[in-house]
């Protein structure tokens, strides 16, 4: 499977706390960009209405399918012929970036195919402008979790403050994440809630070493859960919005296939649970 990750920029891990915090201040001007029903919000934070939308961007994708273990990797496409980079596509790309990050984030202005001052960068290049992290903010934001998830153009950035959540360390405003962390093995996730792996220089992270200040990661949201295994679904996975089939153990939590531990090819770091209002 090919998949891009979000957050190659490295940063000192004494900077974390200050992230924490800049992720949970929503900007004055956040009302301009984004539709009133998802600030107010109109109805509660649904965990059905997750999934629902992340069902709905992955139909108007075509309903990709890729099996394959999170670090395989499938040839890409000829540069130009790439999903993302399509009329129609390369839009909804940046309706990702653009209502699922904050203002304040320069991502916010790209594209499938521009950076943010409109120009088209070359399509060798667009490992510098992963867009999975952008598509679950997009999820979120538009599902109705308002100030309550870390917007982010990085997965590590709230898997970093779900796992502060969790240890009870989280900094930010009053109104708190409803987001937490849990250790791979240690719960079933349900449909609604992430789960995520390290790339790259990062694949060896695991969930004890978290929180860690901006890593490579990926995370897909869980659409579906069944014996043996789950449904997710990811943004810029073989450069569209793709699902995957997970296996899980008889009680749903993550494992390799068939419970063999020797199997590394599923190298899951962290379940985050969202905390939905229904």
């Amino acid at each position: 499977m090919r998949r891009r990750t979000a957050g190659r920029r490295a940063a000192p891990a004494c900077l974390l706390g200050v992230l924490l915090l800049a992720a949970c201040q929503a900007p004055p001007d956040l009302a301009a960009r984004v539709p009133p029903f998802t600030r107010l919000p109109y109805a509660p934070f649904a965990r059905a209405d997750a999934v629902a939308i992340a069902l709905r961007e992955w139909r108007l994708w075509g309903a990709p399918v890729d099996d394959a273990p999170p670090d395989e990797t499938a040839p890409p496409p000829a540069p130009e012929s790439k999903p993302e980079r399509q009329a129609g596509l390369w839009q909804r790309v940046g309706e990702y970036w653009w209502i699922g990050q904050n203002p304040d984030q320069p991502e916010a202005a790209w594209t499938g195919k521009h950076d943010a001052d409109g120009h088209v960068f070359p399509a060798s290049q667009d490992e510098d402008f992963a867009w999975s992290a952008a598509f679950i903010s997009y999820v979120m934001r538009i599902a109705g979790a308002g100030p309550h998830f870390p917007y982010a153009p990085a997965h590590a950035t709230y898997i970093d403050v779900a796992r502060a959540v969790s240890l009870g360390t989280a900094a930010g405003g009053a109104q708190g994440w409803w987001v937490s962390a849990a250790a791979p093995d240690a719960v079933a996730p349900r449909p609604g809630d992430l789960i995520c792996v390290g790339r790259h220089a990062a694949a060896r992270l695991r969930f004890a070493d978290l929180p860690v200040a901006r890593f490579p990661a990926h995370c897909d949201i869980v659409v579906a859960a069944e014996p043996g295994q789950l449904t997710v679904i990811g943004g810029n996975v073989d450069d569209a919005v793709t699902e995957k089939h997970v296996p899980t153990t008889p009680d749903g939590r993550l494992a390799p296939p068939g419970g063999d531990p020797l199997d590394t090819r599923y190298p899951w770091m962290v379940v985050i649970q969202v905390a939905y209002q229904q």
